[in-house]
C-alpha cells in the first residue's frame, strides 16, 4: 500500500484529502441510521482517538468535515504531537480538544455518551509490533469498557483497528477496540481477512482514493 501510495504523494495528490472525506461519509452514514429521530450528523456526539501519524490525520480531517455538518466532535490524543493540518482544521471547525494526561474516568465518562468512535491511533504505517503501547494502550484501556454498555457508542476504524498486524491478522495484545465498521483506503488490507483481527474488523468498506490502478501494476509485477 505504501509502495503504490509513494508517486501519488510525490505528485501531490491529496490522497488524505480524499481518505478523510471517504471516513466522513461513512461516518455521517452511520450517524444518520443510528440517530435518525434526532437529525442524525447534527448534535451527534463524536470521539476521534488520534495518533501521530497519517492515520491520525485521517480521522482528524474527516473530525473537522463532520464538526462542519454540526456533529459535536471530542478528540483524544494519543501523542503529544498530532497532524498539524488535521488538528487544526478540526479545531477551526469547532472540535474540542483533550488535554493528553486526562483521566481514565474522564476518557470513560465522554465515551459513554458518544454515538461514535473514530479510531484512528496507528494505521499501515508502523513497521514494528502492531500492539498498543504507551499513552495510546492506555487510552483504548479507558475506553473498552464502555462498549459493553447498553447503547454503546459504535467503533468506526480509519483503515484498520489499532492493535493489529495489517498483513497477517495478527493480534498481539487484546487491548483493541472492536470495529462495528472499519474504513479502508485503496483496497483491503490482507489483515482484515485474517484471524483474530477479522473478528476485530466488522463491516469493512473500501474506499477508492484513486491508486487501485497502481496497487492492480504492483500485484502483477510480484506474482511474476
Amino acid at each position: 500500500m505504501r509502495e503504490a501510495e509513494t508517486p501519488f504523494l510525490a505528485e501531490g495528490v491529496p490522497l488524505m484529502e480524499r481518505a478523510s472525506a471517504a471516513l466522513a461519509a461513512e461516518t455521517a452514514a452511520l450517524l444518520e441510521e443510528l440517530l435518525t429521530e434526532s437529525g442524525g450528523v447534527p448534535d451527534a456526539r463524536v470521539l476521534v482517538l488520534a495518533g501521530a501519524g497519517n492515520n491520525g490525520g485521517d480521522a482528524l480531517h474527516a473530525a473537522a468535515l463532520l464538526a462542519a455538518q454540526g456533529a459535536l466532535v471530542t478528540i483524544v490524543p494519543t501523542s503529544a504531537q498530532l497532524h498539524d493540518g488535521g488538528l487544526s482544521a478540526a479545531l477551526a471547525a469547532g472540535a474540542a480538544l483533550l488535554p493528553l494526561a486526562e483521566t481514565d474516568a474522564a476518557l470513560a465518562r465522554v465515551a459513554r455518551v458518544s454515538a461514535v468512535i473514530l479510531d484512528g491511533i496507528l494505521g499501515t504505517g508502523t513497521s514494528t509490533s502492531p500492539a498498543l503501547r504507551g499513552r495510546a494502550r492506555e487510552v483504548v484501556a479507558a475506553i473498552l469498557p464502555a462498549l459493553h454498555d447498553p447503547g454503546a457508542p459504535l467503533v468506526v476504524a480509519v483503515d484498520s483497528p489499532s492493535g493489529i498486524g495489517v498483513d497477517d491478522g495478527a493480534v498481539p495484545d487484546p487491548t483493541v477496540l472492536p470495529a462495528h465498521l472499519t474504513v479502508t483506503f485503496g483496497g483491503c488490507k490482507p489483515g482484515l481477512l485474517r484471524e483474530p483481527a477479522a473478528s476485530l474488523a466488522g463491516r469493512i468498506v473500501v474506499a477508492d482514493i484513486g491508486i487501485g490502478d497502481e496497487l492492480e501494476r504492483i500485484a502483477a509485477r510480484d506474482r511474476g
